[in-house]
């Protein structure tokens, strides 16, 4: 796929990329750009409302586009995709999702793209988010949850980045642990292991920050 885009991972879930890929939405506006959102799968939302990063990325987005779109596969229990996929008696299907990029990709100049979960979260019995990022073919951006074992984390999901021959746009450091010793120590380490650039390190905030005012720290990937 030919579409320009960026496909936002992370090291684990809960680490930020709903904002990192808010951010990047509003960064992306600001340059002119009409920026389509994608939260393929997700989990975790009460009956009859769309999940809570599904409606943050939609409301930063400049595009009308349909939902079903958006999000194609949306489960109520907050668990793993598949397991959720499974208890639901649904397949999380690639082409589906494919098929619903190219709809976005269709009506905006850009699509950023959230993943579920870390980089390597199963969506079916045999694929995974790795899977479907190396379907869309879009550069990654590597949000770290900056916490004790994040280098080992943040290394290993860059290997498998690099394994797949993905186009590598950047990674972002977000601080998930306030107390977290040797925060510039570690920075520093991913700095010097990571194939970088860094796009942008986000100290700890308690609130999530999901507002329409995307954040200065961040910078957008070169082309």
């Amino acid at each position: 796929m030919k579409a320009r885009g960026l496909f936002v991972t992370g090291t684990d879930t809960g680490v930020g990329k709903t904002r990192v890929a808010v951010a990047l939405i509003h960064a992306l506006r600001a340059q002119g750009l009409r920026v389509a959102p994608m939260k393929p799968v997700s989990a975790g939302q009460e009956a009859g409302e769309l999940n809570e990063d599904v409606i943050a990325l939609m409301q930063a987005a400049n595009v009308a586009v349909d939902v079903r779109d958006v999000n194609p596969y949306a489960f109520a229990e907050p668990v793993a995709p598949h397991i959720a996929a499974q208890r639901a008696g649904i397949r999380i299907e690639l082409p589906v999702i494919a098929a619903a990029y190219s709809r976005l990709a269709a009506a905006a100049d850009v699509v950023v793209v959230e993943g579920a979960g870390g980089w390597r979260v199963p969506l079916n019995e045999g694929e995974d988010m790795a899977d479907l990022a190396q379907r869309l073919a879009l550069p990654i951006v590597l949000v770290v949850g900056m916490r004790l074992g994040c280098l080992n984390h943040a290394l290993l999901t860059a290997e498998s980045v690099a394994s797949r021959r993905l186009p590598w746009a950047g990674w972002v450091g977000n601080f998930i642990d306030p107390a977290m010793a040797q925060q510039t120590a570690n920075l520093e380490a991913l700095r010097a292991r990571l194939p970088g650039p860094c796009l942008g390190v986000q100290r700890f905030v308690s609130d999530p920050v999901l507002s329409a005012d995307w954040p200065q720290w961040l910078t957008l990937p070169e082309e």
